[in-house]
């Protein structure tokens, strides 16, 4: 039998996003206490450069072909964008990104970690970068009162499974709840569970991908750490997530899949994709694809009523003054803030801030920028039936059909 929602998309294409401000007269908007707020980000890179620049430094020495000490990309980012200051603090690294934050107040934060926090030297002899921070600076991703970190990614494990396991405890220690990564393959697919009052709860499953450069032998087992792995986009996944979400699902929770998929430059979005984050939400009962490991911010679709990022982009790097894709812009990045209805699971409104990386710090984007950004996004989302508008320096996803 057609699944219902499917049938109501078939009968003719309708509008699924209506910002607050456009509500008609016959529909009133959600107030506060009947939506759920998120913020989601990129990845977020606080290893190696970062890692030098932060109270606590880790071993600088590096394993790359190019560069094998850390410090050399603070110089870099020197070189290009004069000196840091003197002596910083955990909270420097988010900027203005916090000032946001205290003014959006999201209810749920949630970051693709993409780092592993260890003073391990157990370095993945096949790999040709190895991000760490040092355990003594979990405080800098506390400083953005992160509720959720993602680990299925492919640098969590860049130190070994004894900086995986460091990772975890720390994170734990810190109250960070974590999500696509444990212990064991039952704790690696076990959602993150967040609690929000009376809002109820928004549950975060992680899944890391070969595509996204995941070796497959990172893949957690019942003997072995490791990180929820994809082992491909078929229907016959979607559906066996869709039993894991099944059994964790109570009314009125929001469920975010976070994946790490695809390539770091482009923006073509493979239909392998777009069919896989589509039977996420038909199959498996997901309302927020969150999609990540793109250098650069890729399109969004909003398909029945469901948003689907396809590549958040890096959120925090210490890329400045490495050159090459300079046609991408991967100094200029987004925040979302996502709310949600969880009585219907449906997208309410969906704003970007548009930001600059500079001496590894979040700083407000020129205004220029943002109108680089704008045009960017409205072309790519444009290819998913939405469109994005700018005001205040601000992005927003005006409306999505599903095509």
């Amino acid at each position: 039998m057609m699944d219902r929602r499917r049938f109501l998309l078939n009968c003719g294409k309708s509008l699924l996003l209506i910002p607050a401000s456009a509500l008609s007269a016959r529909a009133a908007a959600p107030s506060e206490s009947e939506t759920v707020s998120l913020f989601l980000s990129g990845d977020v890179m606080t290893g190696r450069g970062i890692d030098q620049v932060l109270p606590h430094q880790s071993d600088p020495r590096l394993y790359e072909r190019w560069v094998t000490d850390a410090r050399r990309y603070l110089e870099l980012a020197q070189s290009a964008n004069g000196p840091f200051p003197e002596r910083v603090d955990f909270a420097y690294p988010w900027g203005d990104v916090l000032d946001e934050l205290d003014r959006a107040k999201p209810d749920v934060r949630i970051i693709n970690l993409e780092t592993s926090i260890t003073d391990s030297d157990d370095f993945q002899p096949n790999k040709g970068i190895h991000y760490r921070m040092h355990p003594g600076n979990v405080p800098c991703i506390k400083a953005a009162g992160i509720d959720c970190c993602v680990l299925a990614n492919n640098h969590v494990l860049d130190w070994g499974m004894a900086g995986l396991e460091d990772t975890l405890a720390s994170l734990q220690k810190a109250r960070m709840k974590t999500a696509g990564a444990g212990s064991t393959a039952s704790d690696a697919r076990a959602p993150a569970v967040i609690r929000i009052g009376r809002k109820g709860r928004v549950l975060v499953f992680a899944f890391a991908s070969r595509s996204a450069g995941v070796p497959r032998n990172w893949a957690a087992t019942e003997s072995r750490p490791g990180v929820s792995y994809l082992p491909d986009m078929s229907l016959k996944t979607a559906r066996r997530i869709g039993s894991r979400v099944t059994s964790s699902k109570q009314p009125g929770d929001i469920v975010v899949a976070s994946i790490h998929w695809g390539s770091n430059w482009g923006y073509d979005v493979p239909r392998q994709q777009r069919t896989f984050a589509r039977a996420l939400i038909d199959e498996a009962g997901v309302d927020v694809v969150h999609g990540h490991s793109s250098h650069h911010p890729k399109g969004i679709e909003v398909y029945n009523g469901r948003p689907i990022l396809y590549g958040c982009g890096d959120f925090l790097n210490d890329y400045e003054g490495i050159s090459g894709y300079e046609e991408y812009r991967g100094d200029l990045t987004l925040m979302y803030l996502v709310t949600m209805q969880p009585a219907s699971g449906r997208l309410v409104r969906f704003e970007m801030v548009p930001f600059r990386i500079r001496q590894f710090r979040l700083n407000r984007a020129s205004a220029d920028d943002a109108r680089w950004l704008v045009t960017t996004m409205d072309r790519e989302c444009g290819r998913f039936g939405s469109r994005v508008e700018l005001s205040n320096n601000r992005l927003t996803l005006v409306s999505g059909q599903a095509a």
